[in-house]
């Protein structure tokens, strides 16, 4: 979830009353009838116990961990709770699972409306410590890993965390170049934003966090979905939606417009432009609500609706700078735009491909110019319900490759096919496979362990291929699940390149989505109670080898700080452990051979060495490398300034709401990177060429 004013005076007076509100309203629907909740909670907790992949019994020890995930979820920094609070709950530490069981979520409103009373005393003190001078001279430290630190005994203990927390995070703002008063400024922001958030947390909220909670005890993967978060799941994976076609974000309380779909309601009207605040909705019952510091979610499910309807939006448009030496302002115009709700294609998150010709962007020797088809893939998606129902062009990630692939091969042809799935965190398991068959000729791509240990395997049974030629797939610790499946096939083949960090994520298991019933028998059920996303197999390359921790290893490995972070599966609580399998035959096609990995190698590690980007990467590497493990940070301004990484700047930013993507931006951007990637394909191709191994 991302949550994203009244004025500074204000601030102390209303913070209390919002979450006193919070709170008061939180103790009333304690006292209301959860029924459907209960049901939600014990039929999830069967359905773990029937389906799970380690079909575990839901138990003490369960609920143990239940109870200190869902705590330190809410609370991981231990900057809210004290001692005493979580001694009020301990005698449920091994109760809840019985409670689930039961039906009752008592536990998960109680602890969630303590918490957000916590919240507003915090955050009140975090303002004064904000507004107060602070010595960046003198020689202290802050624990940042709340594992190391037990729950504050006293307020005097949890202020003097907070006082050191305030601390760090302006004097990390000052080394990034902010002022005392805008770094004060931005901090101000951030908590009030959090106030806010606890204050807008619906009930299905804390239900979907509590039941996450428990699902995540067996897995990481597996979660509860309300039925709102399982519409935004069917969104993604659909890359469609019924609205109005424009991204929104939140800031000081007001709905931005943040960019434009194209060829959506609000493109083809033209009033709605980047910017504006939307500060009104009527979503077609003839009642204006105001939505003004309302949570962002809540706004688009206001603006969200069936195709054909209308919904209406009042709307201010930005404050025009009549006089910048006397600030003279003209305050923006408010209007009313109706707009028609339609079928929105998803465009920014497709399939996107474009041909780069070396000779501009790399320059080199004549014999070097070659054009590289470059294809990012930010998600293996797949409308399901429109496949089900046989819509003609459901939108699918392989459907969109071979499109991109036969354009390539209209305009000329390439010389070899980039696969960027960097941030691709995976997707649908049949289209891992698909997109694998356009490379590959028929035969098994990926292999499942199903319950009981039956080993399945999943091939790619379409004669021929939609490309013959160099592949180079390039991944990142981000690059997960489907992305892994695809990866490790086109390795365990030889049928191209993996280049990029070390190692993929390392996510080897299966989920699947199935709707929570809220009657005994599902198909009797019409009333959405959302869905649980379980782990219910684990899959393998074809080679044997499970992705899970370990990932899919590159055959050259760019310099990146990504590379060392703690992102990959094996990091993450609970994760399953690594295991082999029986290989299973594939042809081998030759595409890769360790004199050709050494060649590249080489000569990837020339141009490394003499690029000075690639070189800051380095240090920036052993700078991190050096402090990676430790638990605390420096407040001494001199210190910090020394080790500071400028790359970790978004850690302060993570309240923040992230720039939407330009529409018409670049596929493969100029950078270093970037570029080195297309200098190891030219020279894979040539090598390819010249040895005579490539595909005819």
């Amino acid at each position: 979830m991302k949550f994203k004013t009244p004025t500074r005076a204000a601030v102390s007076l209303t913070i209390g009353m919002l979450l006193l509100v919070a709170a008061t309203v939180g103790a009333q629907n304690l006292s209301e009838n959860r029924g459907e909740d209960g049901t939600v909670a014990r039929r999830v907790c069967d359905m773990i116990t029937r389906q799970h992949i380690s079909h575990g019994e839901i138990d003490d020890k369960v609920s143990a961990r239940l109870f200190k995930r869902y705590l330190e979820q809410l609370d991981g920094q231990k900057l809210y709770f004290l001692k005493a609070d979580i001694a009020k709950h301990e005698r449920d530490r091994e109760r809840l699972d019985d409670q689930l069981k039961s039906g009752s979520v008592e536990f998960a409103y109680r602890v969630f409306d303590q918490f957000a009373a916590r919240v507003a005393e915090r955050v009140e003190l975090a303002h004064k410590l904000i507004d107060a001078e602070h010595d960046f001279t003198v020689d202290e430290t802050l624990i940042v890993d709340g594992d190391e630190l037990d729950w504050a005994a006293t307020e005097e203990e949890i202020a003097e965390r907070w006082r050191k927390h305030i601390k760090y995070a302006l004097l990390v703002l000052k080394i990034d170049g902010e002022t005392m008063e805008a770094a004060r400024d931005r901090l101000h922001k951030r908590f009030r934003n959090q106030v806010r958030a606890i204050a807008q947390t619906e009930d299905f909220e804390k239900l979907e966090m509590y039941l996450s909670s428990l699902t995540h005890v067996f897995d990481p993967h597996s979660s509860y979905m309300s039925p709102q978060t399982l519409e935004d799941f069917k969104i993604q994976m659909a890359l469609r939606l019924q609205g109005i076609g424009a991204a929104l974000r939140s800031e000081d309380g007001y709905t931005i417009v943040a960019s434009i779909v194209p060829g959506g309601a609000a493109d083809e009207d033209g009033r709605l432009k980047k910017n504006d605040k939307i500060v009104a909705v009527d979503s077609g019952d003839g009642v204006w609500q105001d939505i003004v510091e309302m949570k962002l979610s809540k706004v688009v499910r206001l603006i969200r609706g069936p195709e054909g309807t209308e919904v209406k939006l009042k709307v201010q448009k930005p404050d025009e700078v009549l006089n910048a030496e006397t600030g003279e302002v003209k305050k923006g115009a408010v209007e009313v735009v109706a707009l028609t709700r339609q079928v929105i294609q998803l465009t920014q998150q497709e399939v996107k491909g474009e041909i780069i010709e070396t000779a501009e962007r790399l320059g080199g020797s004549t014999n070097r110019h070659l054009k590289i088809g470059v294809i990012n893939i930010p998600s293996f998606y797949r409308d399901f319900d429109g496949a089900k129902q046989g819509v003609n062009g459901f939108r699918s990630t392989s459907r969109d490759v071979r499109a991109v692939l036969e354009r390539f091969e209209k305009q000329g042809g390439v010389d070899a096919v980039v696969i960027d799935l960097r941030m691709n965190g995976g997707g649908a398991l049949t289209e891992a496979i698909e997109v694998s068959g356009l490379f590959i000729d028929n035969g098994p791509v990926v292999l499942v362990k199903e319950e009981g240990g039956k080993i399945t395997s999943h091939r790619d049974d379409d004669d021929g291929v939609a490309w013959d030629g160099p592949l180079v797939v390039v991944c990142n610790k981000l690059s997960a699940s489907a992305s892994e499946i695809f990866a490790g096939a086109i390795k365990d083949y030889g049928r191209g390149l993996v280049v990029g960090d070390s190692t993929t994520h390392g996510k080897g298991t299966v989920q699947n989505v199935m709707p929570v019933p809220s009657r005994a028998f599902a198909f009797l059920d019409q009333k959405g109670t959302g869905a649980l996303k379980l782990t219910i197999s684990q899959f393998y390359r074809v080679n044997g080898s499970s992705t899970q921790s370990k990932g899919v290893e590159s055959h050259l490995v760019l310099p990146s700080l990504m590379d060392h972070l703690d992102l990959g599966e094996a990091s993450l609580d609970n994760a399953l452990a690594f295991d082999k399998i029986e290989p299973v035959e594939c042809t081998q096609y030759g595409c890769v051979n360790s004199d050709l990995i050494e060649k590249l190698k080489e000569s990837s590690s020339r141009r490394i060495a003499a690029h000075p980007k690639f070189q800051e990467a380095v240090k920036e590497i052993e700078t991190y490398l050096a402090t990676k493990n430790r638990k605390w940070v420096p407040l001494q301004e001199e210190v910090l300034r020394k080790e500071r990484l400028q790359s970790k700047k978004q850690e302060l930013e993570a309240a923040e709401e992230p720039e939407e993507p330009e529409p018409d931006g670049p596929i493969f951007p100029e950078d270093h990177y970037n570029d080195e990637v297309l200098e190891i394909s030219r020279d894979y191709a040539m090598l390819l060429k010249d040895s005579k191994t490539a595909l005819k």
